[in-house]
């Protein structure tokens, strides 16, 4: 019995396609062990979003060999894409995107040949037509399943390096969606998290206007047991008017919208090649705010963006301040070898992005408090995640469908039950 450790970086797809390759893994007799522990092979699910991201896979992948020098390490996902065989001879496998469904048989391969070179397992993504089909029954959450619906990004934004790892778009037909929901409803998930590289995409790819990301929310809406969907990242030009009414009809749908932003000042997107203007983004806000009682709007900020003065972050500030979001994530501009942005003029010094940051960080503080204090005097479903016992009793912890993580005194622990719960202080919301 081989023993495996894995570890995953990056996104909420890439922690998908960890869990699938883990779940593939143990149908086929491998036995996985926690990532501190000695274990025959390593794999680690690299990302490459960032400068960071890459270093901290590298860092992982040295790491495992550094554990056990006689295993066999893995580098699967994004980096191992892009720059697999740039990891300093501390890999023995790569698996590209959209490989990572064969990992059983990769590994069975590499066992029977036993080469001294690395096994390279990876295709030209960028001619990829096929989404990589991969499942999962549960998920190392018990009560919130995260569904990879899509893959692949067509945007070629030029700070980001992603459609050159992730391959051109490709949607998971709706039969092999709901055939996933219908297992995990089954066995008990009872929120679900639709997600993808470029979740406004899905099924631009398929032909006819049924295959649309709206008719399958509505199908899930229909299957028995799932009580929230949840939306991952969308794109502000998905938000329309029909959409969002036909949206704000469905129950289950949570009032939680990640729209990625990146810069409220127009001349900034442009130079990023985001195809809206801050005008037209606060129209989806707007739109949003009027169908949806009081929903969660949530974004990305980048500072430090190539070209960007001093004036265009104050504009960019003044546009999260106008929004009013309730969570902003911030980032800070990463130079990504092979993007238009990273031959830009204008590269700003890492002094003066550390700076915007803690000022958008500073606002995002307070408008996150602002909009909690809403909830205050009101009753909200909570699904309740997990449970402490403390001196003074049981709490459960868990989130409203905007996404307001409570702590709640409960009678007696209640795990993957929706309560409703009366927010009498902001001590109840936590972070």
């Amino acid at each position: 019995m081989k023993k495996v450790a894995l570890h995953n970086l990056g996104c909420k797809v890439n922690a998908y396609e960890m869990e699938a390759m883990q779940q593939l893994l143990e149908e086929n007799g491998y036995t996985i062990v926690p990532f501190e522990e000695k274990a025959d092979i390593y794999i680690v699910n690299t990302c490459t979003v960032t400068n960071m991201a890459d270093r901290k896979s590298r860092q992982m992948l040295h790491r495992a060999k550094k554990r056990n020098p006689d295993a066999v390490i893995v580098a699967a996902g994004c980096y191992a894409q892009e720059k697999g065989n740039q990891a300093d001879g501390c890999i023995d496998i790569i698996v590209g995107n959209n490989k990572k469904k064969d990992i059983a048989a990769i590994l069975g391969q590499y066992e029977r040949e036993k080469k001294e070179e690395v096994l390279d397992i990876r295709l030209d993504i960028n001619h990829a037509h096929e989404y990589e089909e991969l499942s999962l029954a549960h998920t190392a959450e018990h009560t919130r399943a995260y569904i990879k619906i899509q893959d692949g990004c067509n945007q070629f934004c030029t700070y980001c390096i992603i459609p050159f790892a992730r391959g051109r778009i490709r949607s998971r037909s709706q039969e092999n969606v709901m055939g996933e929901v219908m297992r995990l409803a089954e066995n008990g998930y009872k929120e679900v998290v639709l997600t993808g590289i470029h979740l406004s995409s899905y099924g631009m790819d398929f032909d006819g206007e049924k295959d649309c990301l709206l008719s399958l929310i509505m199908q899930i809406h229909e299957v028995r047991g799932i009580e929230r969907i949840r939306l991952g990242s969308l794109e502000p030009r998905v938000i329309t008017e029909e959409f969002v009414k036909r949206l704000s009809a469905l129950e289950k749908v949570c009032p939680h919208f990640h729209l990625s932003l990146q810069s409220g000042c127009d001349t900034t997107l442009r130079r990023m090649n985001r195809r809206y203007s801050p005008e037209e983004y606060y129209e989806k806000c707007c739109l949003l705010r009027k169908y949806f009682k009081n929903p969660a709007l949530t974004t990305d900020i980048i500072v430090g963006f190539p070209g960007e003065t001093e004036e265009e972050f104050k504009q960019s500030k003044a546009f999260v301040d106008k929004v009013g979001f309730y969570e902003t994530h911030v980032f800070k501009y990463s130079r990504r070898e092979g993007t238009k942005a990273a031959a830009m003029d204008g590269q700003v010094p890492e002094e003066i992005k550390t700076k915007r940051s803690n000022e958008l960080l500073a606002l995002n503080a307070r408008k996150q408090e602002a909009f909690e204090k809403t909830f205050i005097g009101t009753v909200k479903e909570v699904l309740i995640e997990e449970t402490e016992e403390c001196e003074d009793g049981i709490y459960g912890i868990g989130h409203t469908k905007e996404y307001v993580k409570i702590r709640q005194k409960l009678d007696k622990k209640q795990i993957n039950q929706i309560i409703n719960v009366e927010i009498e202080s902001h001590l109840q919301i936590m972070h």
